[in-house]
């Protein structure tokens, strides 16, 4: 099946990640992929836009199937292949619904670490103020104490909907990562950091790690006072 599979990603993309965290947790290495470049404008290529005409990635194609949703592709690739690889939907009631509730909590989170990663990208200039960008810090900060409240509810050693690894943390963990390496403090959320340390060590995780962020393994402090 991974022979029918093509994958266009960039590095250090959560979307991008998660699909290839579940790709590998489901044993489905030797998939065809392409890693483009972002700076490069290479999301906006011919090529992509042939499998997404949003010019997004990742860009995933599954046989005729065309799943561009990072959140669809790891649904899919789980619902195909339920006896392959890791169960990442359990079927205890109590734990898939917790898996849902915190997978698609994780977009809120997105959210708003995008809101002050990329603040000065998204608002023009002249329309900027250290208000607003005050504000979404304030309410970034308020999501992060929600998930370290999570974690410390379901106690040490945990995943994100209780002690098996799921495809909320497939989907979450990606976006994580991405707020300790713009710098967010683990000594401000030490339950989230003990998390992101256990994951870390994964194997499908190691495996996909963003090769751009291997070669530059501190990224910017914009999180630095989160």
């Amino acid at each position: 099946m991974a022979k029918d599979m093509t994958l266009l990603w960039g590095s250090g993309s959560p979307p991008c990640w998660r699909v290839m965290i579940a790709l590998e947790e489901k044993d489905l290495s030797g998939y065809n992929q392409k890693l483009l470049s972002f700076e490069k404008m290479e999301h906006k290529s011919q090529e992509v836009l042939d499998m997404n005409p949003r010019g997004q990635l990742p860009s995933f194609k599954v046989g005729n199937y065309i799943l561009n949703e990072s959140y669809a592709a790891c649904l899919f690739l789980e619902n195909q292949n339920k006896k392959r690889g890791s169960k990442l939907i359990s079927d205890c009631p109590a734990e898939q619904a917790l898996m849902y509730q915190r997978m698609f909590e994780g977009l809120t989170l997105t959210e708003k670490m995008v809101n002050v990663i990329y603040y000065n990208w998204k608002v023009p200039e002249a329309e900027r103020h250290d208000s607003a960008l005050k504000r979404n810090k304030e309410a970034l900060t308020a999501e992060l104490k929600l998930w370290e409240g999570y974690l410390e509810k379901l106690g040490s050693g945990s995943f994100l909907a209780g002690k098996n690894f799921s495809l909320a943390d497939v989907a979450v963990f990606p976006v994580i990562a991405y707020v300790f390496y713009f710098g967010l403090s683990k000594e401000h959320y030490p339950k989230i950091a003990e998390y992101y340390e256990k994951l870390s060590d994964c194997p499908s995780i190691k495996k996909t790690w963003p090769p751009t962020w291997l070669k530059n393994p501190q990224g910017q402090d914009l999180l630095k006072d989160i």
